[in-house]
């Protein structure tokens, strides 16, 4: 396994942070284009032409193509979205999101699947919240969503979509910004942005976020530091590297954070504060990526653009866990109602080590009147994982119990208890894959997209000393029809791919193997862009089958020889999805979703936990048949003002335990004022402090709570 050192690090960094530095004042943009390579430089004349609405994107084809052109349903959520909305972290875009809503941490439901690893960076694989932090967008410039199976570009994931942040970048732009924060929940934070051009083929950026605040969650709290910074070097008109360094630090206190206890109907037993952790808990992450990005014209028409992301993550945390209820009334039955549950305490380290490298060549040629841009990639990526893990288990190894409705906190002690050591260790795994894919323009009014990839998987268990490899091939195909320069029709059918682990796999080495998850999709869709193409409006209907799930063998005992785990199960996710984004008049900008999605196990075993009530039929856990979101704001030009609103709504869900969640709405607000060079906004979430809860886990752990009334003042000043 590859190890940068410490030196190295070092001087790398010391190489992009030492430099000069130069700044101008910001607003909007012209592009000063030389033969190959374009240069941006800044002169604001007021707004963007539309705030929310990107229409170019590489995401879902690699190739230069707008969203009306992708034969799949995408969406962008730019850096004035998130803005407008003062979001801190990913879960506060879910909103503007159709068909994704908040499983637990990091992890969404797509479309009715759970997924936290189908996370990508620049395009790329190596996400440095992985595990259970929630990614900070202080370095993230947008948000792109593909929806539906992404393996024929990506590699293995679930099919119900990816999502991939475009982080901020080095820019000839000569521009600072200053913004300080403060909330409500003792928030209070500050960043400093600043780029800028150090010669002429040479820029700059550097950058610096640090925000504290309490939750409404007892006993915990959170910190983060985030510096980044990046040379973007113009070698010659042919071609450009871009090198950028992103330090993050994240300190969560009274973590890992469970749910609240709730009875059969989803109503909250205790206060949404509740938290089975204590003050001493803790989850602590740093990470630090290192990224390059080649980009290079051999010709007009043949481009390569090779990225390189090295990773390093360490998390360390500490926390109790609610284990199981003890019969205190002695009635002969265990559960709330005798108030008092058994925690046990874990102390567990996991480190990754992650290294991707992607190559993409572009050629665009003719052939008997076809236009083609025919992709040719390949991808690499390697980690090497570390995982140890202690634990104390109840009253016997000095855990106290914890009464949930007269909560006696501070009775315990970690550094008395008897720790015992689980013997854990971690998961190496290498992946390889190789793809194709010809997006062919028969004429101005029907272009076909086909692709397909190769994917090697290798992982090595570290701690049982087993391994295994496997390997899938995943297509893609797709046809649009341009009904006009403003409206498009498109089918898409693609795949997925996604291997077993190698426990599961080693649990039944003697007997054969596991073959990999698969999902097939059928998407047809409608695209239309409105008001002169200052609006784009999104129509898609579609059909996932999700086959060779992994699931227990209902005759396995444990001492005969059957297998336990089969490849038997199936998934069926039908749904639709409309988004509308863009400008309704020159002062007022909207974007709006409604998703539905019906996700039904429709071959499963009783007792496994694919799902909640385990049988055929049986619903997806934390996956709403309905979810709906809408922003919008208006702009008061004589005040320099804008005033927005916004809502959010995910209907029923059920969780682990076959507990209700119940359905929810709550609205937001912003107020935003221009004074001279500063920005003072205001946004208010969840306004009518309603309480609700965003997902289900178990009955021991209960729902998680969605936060109360959030108050945000942000004061910006460019200069």
């Amino acid at each position: 396994m590859f190890k940068l050192n410490f030196l190295s690090k070092n001087i790398l960094l010391s190489t992009l942070c030492c430099s000069q530095f130069s700044f101008a004042n910001e607003q909007s943009t012209d592009i000063v284009v030389t033969e190959k390579t374009t240069t941006e430089v800044i002169e604001v004349i007021g707004r963007a032409e539309q705030f929310y609405l990107a229409k170019e994107t590489k995401v879902g084809s690699k190739v230069n193509l707008s969203l009306l052109e992708l034969p799949q349903s995408a969406q962008i959520l730019t850096e004035q979205l998130i803005i407008d909305q003062a979001a801190r972290d990913i879960t506060d875009l879910y909103r503007s999101i159709a068909g994704v809503s908040e499983y637990s941490y990091s992890g969404v439901t797509f479309r009715g699947f759970r997924d936290d690893s189908n996370v990508f960076y620049d395009g790329v694989r190596g996400d440095p919240y992985s595990g259970f932090g929630v990614p900070q967008l202080f370095n993230v410039e947008r948000v792109e969503i593909l929806k539906g199976p992404a393996s024929a570009l990506y590699g293995g994931g679930e099919p119900g979509g990816m999502i991939n942040y475009v982080t901020k970048k080095p820019s000839f732009n000569n521009e600072k910004q200053l913004k300080l924060t403060l909330g409500n929940f003792a928030t209070q934070g500050a960043s400093l942005d600043m780029t800028g051009g150090l010669t002429e083929d040479v820029a700059y950026r550097l950058g610096g976020f640090y925000e504290q605040k309490n939750s409404f969650r007892n006993n915990a709290d959170a910190q983060n530091i985030e510096l980044a910074t990046g040379i973007l070097y113009n070698i010659s008109p042919d071609t450009s590297l871009t090198t950028t360094v992103d330090f993050i630090k994240q300190d969560l206190g009274g973590n890992r954070l469970r749910g609240v206890p709730v009875d059969d109907n989803g109503n909250f037993l205790v206060d949404p504060s509740y938290n089975a952790n204590e003050k001493v808990d803790y989850q602590n992450m740093e990470a630090l990526v290192i990224q390059a990005e080649l980009s290079h014209y051999f010709t007009d028409n043949f481009t390569v653009n090779t990225s390189l992301r090295y990773l390093d993550n360490k998390r360390d945390q500490a926390y109790h866990e609610s284990r199981e209820w003890i019969d205190a009334n002695g009635d002969g039955v265990a559960d709330i109602n005798d108030q008092i549950i058994k925690r046990e305490y874990r102390k567990q380290y996991r480190a990754n080590e992650e290294i991707s490298l992607t190559s993409d060549f572009v050629y665009e040629f003719e052939t008997s009147n076809f236009e083609h841009q025919f992709l040719f990639g390949a991808d690499y990526h390697t980690v090497d994982t570390e995982y140890d893990y202690l634990r104390a288990r109840y009253e016997a190894d000095g855990v106290a119990n914890l009464n949930i409705f007269d909560l006696n906190y501070g009775i315990t002690d970690p550094n008395t208890y008897s720790l015992t050591d689980q013997n854990r260790d971690g998961v190496n795994s290498d992946r390889y894959g190789i793809y194709v894919q010809d997006v062919v323009k028969i004429n101005d009014k029907w272009t076909v997209i086909a692709g397909l990839r190769y994917d090697s998987f290798e992982e090595y268990n570290q701690e049982s000393d087993y391994s295994y490899q496997d390997s899938g091939v995943t297509p893609r195909l797709a046809v649009t029809y341009l009904a006009n320069s403003a409206t498009s029709l498109y089918v898409n059918y693609s795949e997925s791919f996604n291997p077993a682990s190698s426990s599961e796999q080693e649990t039944v080495a003697e007997e054969g193997s596991l073959t990999p998850e698969s999902g097939k999709q059928v998407e047809i869709g409608l695209k239309k862009e409105w008001f002169d193409g200052k609006m784009l409006s999104t129509f898609a209907i579609y059909k996932i089958n999700k086959e060779n799930v992994v699931m227990s063998n209902p005759d396995f005992t444990g001492d005969n020889n059957v297998v336990e785990l089969l490849n038997i199960g199936e998934v069926e996710s039908n749904g639709f999805e409309t988004t509308l984004v863009g400008d309704l008049a020159d002062n007022w900008t909207i974007t709006a979703n409604y998703a539905y999605n019906d996700t039904k196990v429709i071959k499963g075993i009783s007792g496994d936990t694919i799902t909640n009530s385990f049988g055929d039929g049986s619903r997806f856990v934390n996956a709403p048949r309905h979810q709906a979101g809408l922003w919008t704001r208006y702009d008061i030009t004589d005040i320099a003002s804008s005033i927005a609103f916004g809502l959010n709504h995910v209907s029923e869900q059920i969780s682990l335990s076959d507990q209700k969640v119940k359905p929810f709405t709550v609205f937001d607000m912003s107020w935003t004022t221009r004074i001279n060079d500063a920005l003072l906004s205001v946004n208010v979430n969840n306004l009518f402090d309603k309480e609700y809860a965003v997902s289900g886990f178990s009955e021991r752990n209960g729902h998680f709570p969605g936060s109360p009334r959030t108050i945000i003042a942000q004061l910006t000043y460019n200069f």
